[in-house]
């Protein structure tokens, strides 16, 4: 499966620009890429939202994914098998819009305290990592 261009909503925008203003760091792909891993990270599957295609963010997947295009890709596939997801290319695409938004949106509601080591202190325990 290839992911071509990444899009993100309006609402989404808004949340990585609040993202970009706590943590100071000022590209859109780490942000979005912490907003993905954490919502993979959540067991439960996303919800399926009407996400709406205006330009909020548009960015190239080798933008969003650099040299871990392939790991990221991976995680997405193995994710779409574990939750029964078909994987045709507009489901896989769906899918990733689906994890991508709903980390974004965590992110901005957990950044706790409201600096940079707020996106540490996401991070499951150490013990957790390592099994």
């Amino acid at each position: 499966m290839v992911i071509e261009t990444v899009h993100i909503s309006q609402k989404a925008k808004d949340q990585l620009i609040k993202l970009k203003r706590i943590t100071g760091i000022q590209n859109w792909n780490v942000l979005c890429r912490w907003g993905f891993c954490l919502s993979l990270a959540d067991s439960s599957i996303p919800p399926k939202i009407n996400i709406p295609n205006e330009k909020g963010v548009e960015m190239t997947w080798k933008i969003f994914a650099g040299q871990f295009k392939e790991i990221y890709t991976t995680l997405l596939k193995e994710r779409c098998k574990r939750d029964g997801v078909p994987l045709d290319k507009a489901t896989f695409i769906q899918y990733f819009r689906l994890h991508l938004h709903r980390g974004i949106g965590q992110l901005a509601e957990r950044m706790d305290p409201k600096k940079i080591d707020g996106l540490l202190k996401l991070l499951p325990p150490k013990s957790d990592r390592n099994s």
